[in-house]
């Protein structure tokens, strides 16, 4: 057996702290300075972490190596499965064409481009970001406000600030999942927590949105439907969060947000033109006149409508029961870990949830959705085949960044640097979602900032007597700040819209309102950590 140390250099915590953030250190310069792809930086960052647990920790090399593939199976499964499967329903119907038609049924809805930027970047952003996350929903945002006419810096930005509330429960709640498997946490204390912080951000976007899209003149004339869709989204995320189920959370708050907006008295009405000529400067798209038979409108909408109906009848407790009977958890081979006061950690165990996750379920609507749409089956395995190349970069980065946090926190580098932030006491509170947000803003992804920071944030939480819950999700909710400045998602938006090489002028539009957001977040968490706020925690 392996047993935790947590002062093993020099028998000093600060030592043992520095040496323990060397694979991190790594990973941030290699990304913010040098600029290296984030695969490569992720690679060198576990060599890093392996080199220091088995010579500066004393973990034996073979178990060094067990957590380390532990973490990357877990990078695999269940995380990349959910987002592949996800990606791969978006690539059916864009092969087929309903995607188009679905661009043009949004388009319809209203010609009001403040609606508009609601309708898309925000709503349908939000269940892009449920279904996929990494990044897809700013790439496909930008190009559907592009295509209604709007000017391609404008669109962009507005994608990029859009993506921020959905992203904590984005592929199907995989950031949540990802932090209370490397905290230990139960999973439904940590989306609860950061269901309950993450909507307050969602009462501010949709106004923000507007104000970008029309300045005051669109918070004055649209500031209703943009506030009905920001309590609504957040109402229902919330609701699922804290009482359905995380995985669920961002594709009803999609859905009702997106209901609520178009109920309110005024939101579909046409736009004054001298509104559109100001806001619409790009070109639109000729094909979005073509009308579409109704028939074909509805299989457009039909994989997502699937995707709901399946992980909602996957919440029925018999059914519920039923999977979770599928699951497996064995002894994970060459592995032997015990914390410092030495009682075995969880670890050891490894579970294996073959039906009941989220990629699952998401791979069963991407076959009924293959039939709905017309798909052949050997086009569609075609279609999967192309997604996973696609996304290879993707994979290898996710499942490195998880090999290194696994091998941290298991070798207690993690628990090192934990105890040693911990002098930070009361301030730890608001110091918190700023980690997760440089996080994100270095890494992309949230997934990736609560790999590498959750473990911490808990370890630092419990020595300082604050609410382990509470700075594990506010990791998360600081980290979907970071989202819009990160350098992959300003890359993406970028490429989106035709905008190749103007990533600074994208960052310098939506770096104050990344800052100020965070700000926000940064005063709710501290409130929450006392009794001015105390009482929204479960």
């Amino acid at each position: 057996m392996f047993v935790q140390q947590l002062e093993p250099v020099a028998g000093s915590l600060a030592l043992s702290a520095l040496a323990a953030a060397l694979p991190l250190v790594t990973v941030l310069v290699l990304l913010g300075a040098v600029r290296m792809k984030a695969h490569r930086a992720g690679l060198i960052g576990f060599a890093v972490a392996a080199l220091v647990a088995w010579l500066a920790y004393g973990m034996p090399l073979g178990q060094t190596l067990a957590a380390g593939a532990q973490g990357v199976l877990f990078g695999l499964f269940p995380i990349m499965w959910i987002v592949v499967n996800a990606l791969w329903v978006y690539r059916m119907t864009v092969r087929t064409q309903h995607f188009d038609i679905l661009r043009r049924s949004f388009g319809r809805l209203s010609d009001d481009p403040r609606i508009q930027a609601l309708v898309v970047a925000f709503c349908f952003g939000a269940l892009l970001e449920a279904l996929a996350g990494f990044g897809a929903p700013v790439a496909i945002c930008s190009v559907m406000l592009v295509a209604l006419g709007f000017d391609p810096v404008k669109a962009a930005v507005v994608s990029l600030v859009a993506n921020t509330a959905p992203v904590a429960f984005g592929a199907m709640g995989t950031p949540v999942v990802t932090l209370a498997q490397v905290t230990g946490l139960p999973l439904d204390s940590v989306a609860s927590v950061v269901g309950r912080q993450t909507p307050l951000l969602a009462l501010v976007v949709p106004l923000v949105l507007v104000g970008l899209v029309d300045g005051r003149r669109g918070l004055r004339e649209t500031w209703a439907p943009a506030l009905a869709c920001g309590v609504a989204f957040a109402a229902a995320q919330f609701a699922a969060a804290n009482y359905v189920s995380a995985q669920l959370a961002d594709i009803g708050a999609a859905l009702i947000g997106a209901a609520a907006l178009v109920a309110v008295p005024g939101a579909r009405k046409p736009a004054a033109e001298p509104v559109r000529a100001a806001v619409l400067t790009g070109v639109r798209s000729e094909d979005l006149d073509r009308e579409d038979p109704q028939r074909e409108v509805v299989r457009a909408y039909a994989p997502y409508a699937l995707i709901v109906a399946i992980f909602s009848v996957a919440q029925i407790p018999p059914v519920k029961r039923l999977l979770a009977e599928a699951t497996r958890i064995f002894d994970w081979p060459f592995l032997d870990v015990a914390n410092p006061d030495g009682k075995p950690v969880g670890a050891n165990d490894f579970t294996l949830p073959l039906i009941s996750t989220g990629g699952t379920l998401v791979l069963l609507a991407g076959v009924v959705t293959a039939f709905v749409l017309g798909v052949g089956g050997r086009d569609a395995v075609r279609e999967w085949a192309a997604t996973v190349r696609e996304l290879r970069y993707a994979i290898l980065t996710v499942t490195s960044v998880l090999a290194l946090a696994y091998v941290m926190n298991l070798s207690g580098q993690a628990a090192s640097i934990g105890h040693f932030v911990a002098a930070a006491g009361a301030g730890l509170a608001f110091l918190s979602p700023v980690l997760g947000w440089f996080g994100v803003a270095v890494s992309g992804s949230d997934t990736s900032a609560n790999a590498l920071f959750g473990a911490l944030q808990v370890t630092a939480a419990r020595e300082s007597g604050l609410s382990p819950e509470l700075l594990a999700a506010a990791n998360s909710s600081g980290g979907v700040l970071g989202k819009m400045i990160s350098p992959q998602n300003l890359t993406i938006a970028c490429a989106a819209v035709g905008l190749a090489g103007k990533e600074g002028d994208l960052l310098r539009k939506v770096l104050p309102w990344s800052l100020g957001l965070l700000l926000v977040m940064c005063l709710i968490v501290t409130a929450q950590s006392t009794p001015v706020l105390g009482w929204m925690l479960p």
